[in-house]
C-alpha cells in the first residue's frame, strides 16, 4: 500500500500529544464521504495507540445537516455518525459527535418558498453560506470561546484539484503542520493532503473502519452514484458540490446531478420526484418572466433584474414537495420539508399580504388531515360564523379580522412578536385601498 500509514499516525500523535495548547480541541469535519471517512479513521487509530490517561484533549467530529441533503445518502451517514459515537464511548475515546444545521430563518425552503428567493445558480449561490458555512462557523466558534483556540482538522487533500492546492499551500504557517483559519484563534490541520485518490480506495477496501461494520457501503454508493463527496464547507474557498459529488438533491448550481441520476439508475427509483422538483426550479430559475415578479422586494424595479418568485410560483413549489413527501415519506422514512419550516413559511407569506392560500390548506388537501398549525375545525367554523354574523353589514371586515388574526396566531407560534405592529399596520393600509378600489 502507498500510503505511509505509520508515518500519518506518528505524526497525528505528536501532533495530539505536543501541541503547545493541550487545551484546544480538535474539530473534524466528517462529511461521511471517502477523504473524511479516512481521516477519521486514521485519527482514531492514532489514539487508541495512546495511553488512555494522556486522552484529554477533546475532539468533535461535526457534520453540517443542510436539511436538503441527498436522502440517501442521510441515512447512511444516520447510521454511521452512530456507529461512531456508540464505539467512541465504548473504547473510552475522547469524542464527540456533533451535527450542525442551518437556522430555521436560513432554511432553503424558508428563503425560497416562504421569501420567494429564486433558485441558485453559479453567481447567485445564496445557499452556500446560509446553509453551510455558517451552521459550522457558529459551533466553531463557540469552541473558540471556550477554548480560546481551535484546531479544524479537514480530509483535504491537494490532488482534489489545483485550486484547493493553491489555497492550502497560500495559507500554510511555515515550517508548522497547521495553516491559519479565516475565523481568529482557528487553524487547519490536514493530515492526508498528500494522499493521492487510488491509494486512499485502496486502503478503505482493506482496512475496516474501527466503529465497527465495513466500507462496503461507502464502496456501492460511490459507484452507484458516480460521485466524489461533499466536504465540509468552511469557508467560501471550499468547493460546490456540484457536479458528480454528494450534496443536496436541490442542487440547481449545476446543469446535471449525476450522483442522484446514477443512483435512480441503480435502483433508487423512490428518487424520481426529487429530480423532477429539482428539474423544476431550474425551470423556474430560468424562465423568470414566468415565476417571477418584476418588482423586487423592496417594492422598486430594475429592468435587468427581477424580483423574488411570484406566489403562485412558491405555492406550486410547496405542492410539489408535500405531494413528494406523501408519495415517497411512508415508504422511505423522508422528511423533505419539517412543520417548523411550515409555520415560517406562512408567517412570511402573512407578512407579504398574501392570504388567499394558506400552508395549511394545501396540507391538507394533499395528506386529507389538518397541519397543527390551525385551530380545530369545529372551534374555528364557530369563530368564524360569529365573525360573520357580527360583520354583517361590511362582509369585507370578516377577510380583515382574519387575516389579522392569523397574523397573531403565526406570530406566538413563532415566538416572535417584535414587528407585529408593523405587519398589522401594513394589512390594514392593504385592506383600505382594496375597499377604496371596489367602492
Amino acid at each position: 500500500m502507498a500510503i505511509n500509514i505509520k508515518y500519518i499516525e506518528n505524526e497525528i500523535i505528536d501532533q495530539y500529544l505536543y501541541d503547545e495548547n493541550t487545551t484546544r480541541p480538535w474539530i473534524i469535519g466528517f462529511s461521511g464521504g471517502k477523504d473524511s471517512t479516512l481521516l477519521l479513521q486514521l485519527v482514531w487509530n492514532a489514539l487508541n495507540k495512546l495511553d488512555p490517561i494522556l486522552l484529554t484533549r477533546k475532539i468533535y467530529v461535526v457534520c453540517n445537516d443542510t436539511l436538503v441533503e441527498n436522502p440517501r445518502i442521510v441515512r447512511f451517514i444516520t447510521t454511521t455518525l452512530k456507529k461512531i459515537q456508540v464505539a467512541a464511548n465504548d473504547q473510552q475515546l475522547p469524542i464527540i459527535v456533533q451535527q450542525t444545521i442551518p437556522q430555521l430563518d436560513d432554511s432553503f425552503w424558508v428563503k425560497l418558498i416562504g421569501l420567494g428567493y429564486p433558485a441558485p445558480n453559479r453567481f447567485y449561490r445564496w445557499c452556500t453560506e446560509r446553509l453551510k458555512i455558517n451552521p459550522t462557523t457558529r459551533f466553531i466558534t463557540e469552541k473558540i470561546g471556550e477554548n480560546g483556540e481551535a484546531i479544524i482538522l479537514l480530509g483535504t487533500r491537494t490532488d482534489e484539484s489545483s485550486k484547493r492546492s493553491q489555497s492550502m499551500k497560500k495559507h500554510e504557517i511555515r515550517l508548522q503542520r497547521l495553516r491559519k483559519h479565516q475565523l481568529p484563534n482557528a487553524y487547519v490541520y490536514a493530515p492526508i493532503k498528500d494522499v493521492k485518490v487510488n491509494d486512499l480506495w485502496q486502503y478503505l477496501n482493506q482496512v475496516p473502519p474501527p466503529w465497527g461494520g465495513s466500507h462496503k457501503e461507502l464502496v456501492t454508493l460511490y459507484r452507484n452514484a458516480n460521485a466524489g463527496d461533499c466536504p465540509l464547507v468552511i469557508d467560501k474557498t471550499t468547493p460546490s458540490c456540484g457536479n458528480s459529488r454528494f450534496g443536496c438533491w436541490v442542487c440547481t448550481v449545476v446543469n446535471k446531478d449525476k450522483s442522484m441520476e446514477g443512483l435512480i439508475e441503480n435502483g433508487e427509483e423512490w428518487m424520481l420526484p426529487l429530480a423532477e422538483i429539482r428539474n423544476f426550479l431550474v425551470t423556474t430559475r430560468d424562465n423568470p418572466e414566468l415565476y417571477r415578479q418584476k418588482e423586487k422586494r423592496d417594492g422598486t424595479v430594475n429592468e435587468k433584474y427581477w424580483g423574488p418568485y411570484l406566489f403562485s410560483t412558491r405555492v406550486e413549489i410547496l405542492t410539489k414537495i408535500l405531494q413528494a413527501q406523501k408519495e415517497i415519506g411512508r415508504a422511505e422514512g423522508v422528511e423533505l420539508i419539517t412543520h417548523q419550516e411550515m409555520v415560517l413559511i406562512q408567517y412570511h407569506w402573512f407578512r407579504d399580504n398574501f392570504f388567499k392560500v394558506k400552508v395549511s390548506d394545501i396540507y391538507k388537501s394533499i395528506f386529507n388531515k389538518e397541519l397543527d398549525m390551525t385551530k380545530q375545525e369545529e372551534q374555528q367554523k364557530i369563530e368564524d360564523d360569529l365573525l360573520k354574523e357580527s360583520c354583517k353589514e361590511d362582509p369585507m371586515d370578516v377577510e380583515l379580522i382574519q387575516d389579522l388574526l392569523a397574523l397573531q396566531k403565526t406570530k406566538t407560534l413563532m415566538i416572535r412578536k417584535r414587528g407585529l405592529q408593523a405587519d398589522i399596520e401594513n394589512r390594514l393600509d392593504q385592506f383600505i385601498k382594496d375597499k377604496n378600489n371596489k367602492g
